[in-house]
């Protein structure tokens, strides 16, 4: 096992896309840990006098290409072996801050309330790493929970250049707040190499991301990487220590439901003795349907069933 370290530099960061033809910035094995550093905002979000804020962020804004609206991710990771039809196992082992302030914004005919808001409105969010908390303009401090907002394969090479503002089948913007220290995020390769990115920092996020903007940050994660040939599956899945999570994404927020709760009802019946009817009713009665995210077109459900209530040790 190799462990590796990739920084935010206008060379390793790409500004709003995923395209499966864009090369590697690194190359790694099947059970390497990748320390990865990521940024996230544009000029417009950068905070007043008194904070830190990474040189490399000043660079990217002046050097890096942007090609459409969306995010700074960095990558891709090229996985060896990793070939369409494979998962990657995604351990997050550690995920820190970067810098001692975040953004939030509303901004008008966006967000769970598009017509709401007629001006922009943003706010700089102190952060407090040794006390894990954000301090908001008005006093209100929150307990930090930090998360990549964008974990993402390459899409299929078909699919050509696309947004990291929707979340797909290979995964992208899923502003899971699950997706916390200790989980593990599987997805499914769809071009060679796989072409892994990060991004989107979140420093702490409700349900829904309902203004559009969590906590926007810049982090560091450590995360370990395995290539699963053993795995059939052709959409994002998570496990917490304690927990099953499946995912569905769409503009409609029933069919996403449908589609996280037959993922799991799919997982259960291939890892247990339950009927498929067994294991709905199971779900009726342990799992939570939550809604992941109403705001980036693609809207999203995850559904989150206890490893207790399978009988799993967490």
């Amino acid at each position: 096992m190799a462990h590796h370290h990739l920084s935010a530099t206008p060379e390793t960061v790409h500004w709003g896309w995923f395209d499966a033809a864009m090369p590697p910035v690194l190359t790694i094995a099947s059970g390497d840990r990748v320390t990865v550093q990521t940024c996230s905002g544009g000029p417009d979000d950068l905070p007043g006098e008194g904070y830190h804020v990474p040189p490399e962020l000043l660079e990217i804004h002046a050097r890096a290409e942007r090609r459409t609206p969306g995010h700074l991710l960095t990558g891709p990771i090229a996985v060896e072996g990793a070939m369409p039809g494979d998962v990657l196992e995604i351990r997050l082992l550690d995920i820190s801050l970067r810098q001692d302030w975040g953004y939030t914004f509303v901004r008008p005919l966006a967000g769970a309330l598009p017509e709401d808001f007629d001006e922009m409105d943003r706010m700089t969010v102190a952060l407090d790493a040794d006390r894990n908390v954000g301090r908001l303009p008005w006093g209100t401090e929150l307990p930090l929970r930090p998360f990549f907002g964008v974990i993402g394969v390459a899409p299929p090479a078909g699919w050509g250049k696309i947004s990291t503002i929707q979340p797909r089948k290979h995964g992208g913007n899923l502003d899971n707040k699950e997706l916390i220290t200790g989980t593990t995020l599987y997805l499914p390769v769809w071009t060679e190499g796989a072409k892994l990115s990060l991004g989107d920092g979140h420093g702490v996020q409700g349900d829904g991301e309902v203004c559009v903007t969590a906590i926007e940050t810049a982090l560091q994660g450590e995360i370990e990487v395995h290539l699963r040939k053993d795995l059939s599956w052709d959409y994002p899945r998570a496990e917490s220590p304690d927990a099953r999570i499946t995912m569905g994404m769409s503009a409609d927020l029933d069919d996403a439901a449908s589609h996280a709760l037959r993922q799991m009802i799919d997982w259960v019946v291939d890892t247990t003795n339950l009927s498929r009817s067994q294991a709905f009713m199971l779900m009726s009665l342990a799992a939570d349907v939550r809604v992941t995210q109403l705001v980036n077109q693609e809207k999203g459900i995850h559904v989150v069933l206890p490893k207790s209530a399978l009988g799993e040790a967490a």
